[in-house]
């Protein structure tokens, strides 16, 4: 299990910066703003040093460095860093996107991410989204291997398990086509395996 975000460090360009002790106090601050960067650590300590280093993403703490390469696959991830909503993340055990392959170009930002729109549109949507095109890159590829780190997900709504009259009815739908999805996917002898966020090379670094 990933260790429990305990602060939230955050940098608005032009604005604040600082250090929140829960999710909803940074959320208020970073919500709306434009390139606001932000991201969760256990210990204040990091939190501190990611700030005096700049606030950049790719600059992960010590503690979620990987000692051993990722396993060959397909990984996803979804999150809400830039303030211009969810946005998610496939990528293969390199970091490199894929997104590309099954989506218009013109859908995929300027980070090889893609912004999701729409009502329902909140970070488990995000993930449950984001698996869904992990699995047309998979089908697409022939990998038999799909990562993420979403315990909702993987082990949940991607199996038709959700109370779904508690759900909008656009999660609702997305479920239900990917748990069709993922039971092809596994029938052809493919494989779905959570991981670690510090592990997931698909990792935006920024969801709460």
């Amino acid at each position: 299990m990933a260790a429990k975000k305990n602060f939230y460090a955050y940098l608005v360009p032009r604005g604040p910066r600082g250090i929140a002790s829960s999710w909803a106090e940074c959320e208020k601050l970073v919500k709306g703003k434009a390139d606001a960067r932000y991201r969760g650590f256990a210990a204040k300590s990091e939190a501190e040093e990611w700030l005096r280093k700049g606030a950049v993403y790719e600059a992960k703490p010590a503690r979620e460095r990987r000692s051993v390469a990722p396993e060959p696959g397909v990984y996803f991830d979804s999150g809400t860093g830039r303030g211009k909503g969810v946005e998610i993340s496939v990528t293969d055990e390199k970091g490199i996107d894929l997104l590309r392959k099954v989506i218009p170009r013109k859908e995929v930002n300027r980070f090889g991410k893609q912004f999701v729109k729409g009502a329902a549109a909140t970070n488990n949507y995000g993930e449950l989204l984001a698996l869904r095109r992990a699995l047309e890159i998979a089908k697409k590829t022939g990998m038999k291997k799909i990562f993420g780190d979403s315990r909702l997900v993987i082990d949940y709504w991607s199996k038709w398990r959700m109370k779904r009259k508690e759900l909008p009815e656009a999660t609702v739908t997305l479920a239900r086509e990917v748990s069709a999805m993922r039971e092809e996917f596994e029938e052809g002898g493919g494989d779905i395996l959570r991981i670690p966020g510090g592990r997931n090379p698909a990792d935006l670094g920024f969801h709460s």
